[in-house]
């Protein structure tokens, strides 16, 4: 009888189910979109039964192309969008308000007071995160204030917070299990990344109980079992969707780069066991735990990648799909005059400016539908120059090589663009689905499939590698064009 390892990838625009087989290799997969909700402007929301429900739809579809049944899946791996928060009543499992998405900036004041005051620091030394309406705590903070009786309720225990994974869990366990593991909880903002526990100082700031906070665990534990495909499955490991597209890229080794262009763009490098504070506005976050073995990791985050391409789709509507995008930028090629700075949800890493909107400068006459496309392309890669400019800087070595996986990289204009603007060379994997690929080698460790992280290395394979071909004075103009818009909007 076969043997299935189930992969869940729950990201902020779509869910995503893969089945693999007991090599890593995926076999079936089925995916669903799922609205979008924005109901003031820099707010952002998701209903988190159309999450559930995508869920439920997406692993069932997936199991019946495989011809699977839920006897033959040995583990299933959880991986989501991070951030994201909600709560939900302990006893009946119903969320008390949408999701409030990661992107959203709604509790951009109250992060503004916190930054003048010694907390700020604080956060810092304990979490490794800058004070940003970015991560969860605020965001709990924002429910509790604006939904009547909502914090005696949580006085009283009767209350659970979640990121995705944690709200995944407890309406697959049927409300049995109430965990979360360390990469989910790094991105709370409420969680010392050193202790490796919920900090009662920062608890008291935001006033939040902590018995409303989940247990946490490695990513790789028995997280609970679910019986809701038909027959007992445990789950085996959970992961932040960039964590475990960090172990899909085998970034095992300290200056090991991996770059995820997805809804938005996250770039990482490994630090190994250790653990240090960025000099250059990037964040340390715990990039993954094995059996208690830590690894750090620096992160610069990018708001807006694959949803800029989204909303020149959606909301320009001069696009009918992300690969017609290859063919305006072959059009315009790369001196392009035209800058798009895509801050429609305020600018992340290095910049963290919450009050920036976006721009589009550099317009003339003769401006057309194809310089606002490839100008859009072309964002992504120029952000992630200034990332990737800053984790040099911090450990004062070149990164000639990036590992890229998320949807945008099958755009062969974009990954040159990427190779030349950063004059690293760019690589490829054969599965670019690297957040479904990682969470389901983390479940192969737990179920002793994988000895240990060294097997991993061993499975990854490159598919495609771009290196540098541009005339660097051209690229040095177009970096100085960047920043020189970017001041505008700054």
């Amino acid at each position: 009888m076969k043997k299935w390892i189930m992969a869940i990838d729950q990201g902020t625009s779509s869910t995503r189910c893969v089945l693999f087989d007991l090599n890593g290799i995926p076999v079936a997969s089925d995916q669903m979109e799922f609205e979008q909700i924005y109901p003031q402007s820099g707010w952002v929301e998701h209903d988190p039964n159309q999450i559930w429900d995508t869920v439920l739809l997406t692993c069932k579809n997936a199991m019946k192309k495989a011809q699977a049944n839920a006897a033959q899946i040995i583990g299933i791996g959880i991986t989501n969008q991070r951030e994201t928060t909600l709560v939900w009543n302990k006893k009946t499992g119903q969320v008390v308000y949408n999701a409030i998405v990661w992107q959203d900036r709604r509790t951009a004041k109250q992060c503004d007071d916190i930054k003048q005051t010694k907390m700020a620091d604080v956060i810092w030394k304990k979490t490794g995160l800058i004070v940003d309406p970015y991560f969860s705590a605020s965001k709990i903070r924002w429910i509790l204030d604006h939904n009547e009786n909502l914090q005696n309720q949580a006085s009283k225990g009767e209350l659970c917070f979640g990121t995705v994974d944690c709200y995944l869990l407890f309406k697959l366990t049927k409300g049995e299990s109430f965990k979360t593991d360390v990469t989910n909880a790094s991105r709370t903002m409420l969680f010392n990344i050193q202790t490796k526990q919920w900090d009662d100082q920062l608890l008291t700031l935001f006033n939040i109980p902590k018995h409303m906070l989940p247990e946490v665990f490695d990513n790789g534990a028995n997280f609970g079992v679910t019986d809701l495909f038909g027959a007992d499955i445990p789950i085996l490991a959970m992961a932040g969707d960039q964590h475990a597209a960090m172990i899909g890229q085998a970034c095992f080794k300290t200056g090991q780069v991996k770059s995820t262009y997805g809804t938005g763009c996250f770039m990482m490098s490994q630090l190994e066991r250790n653990f240090r504070l960025s000099q250059y506005h990037l964040l340390t976050t715990i990039a993954f735990q094995f059996k208690g073995d830590t690894h750090y990791a620096l992160e610069g985050s990018i708001f807006m990648a694959g949803a800029t391409i989204q909303w020149l789709r959606d909301n320009l509507q001069v696009i009918n799909d992300a690969s017609d995008t290859s063919e305006h930028a072959n059009k315009v090629g790369a001196d392009n005059p035209v800058i798009l700075i895509p801050a429609f949800v305020g600018l992340g890493a290095p910049y963290w400016n919450a009050d920036a909107t976006a721009s589009i400068i550099g317009m003339t006459r003769d401006t057309t539908q194809s310089h606002i496309i490839t100008a859009a392309l072309q964002s992504s890669v120029y952000q992630t120059y200034d990332l990737l400019f800053a984790m040099e800087q911090d450990s004062q070595k070149k990164i000639n090589e990036i590992k890229v996986d998320g949807a945008m990289v099958n755009n062969q204009w974009l990954m040159q663009f990427l190779a030349d603007i950063t004059t690293s060379e760019i690589k490829q994997p054969i599965n670019i689905e690297t957040t479904a690929q990682g969470i389901a080698y983390a479940v192969m460790l737990q179920a002793g499939l994988f000895a240990s992280l060294t097997d991993i290395e061993n499975a990854w394979q490159c598919q495609n590698s771009y290196h540098p071909k541009m005339e660097l004075s051209l690229r040095d103009a177009l970096i100085l064009r960047w920043k020189q818009a970017l001041q505008k909007v700054l």
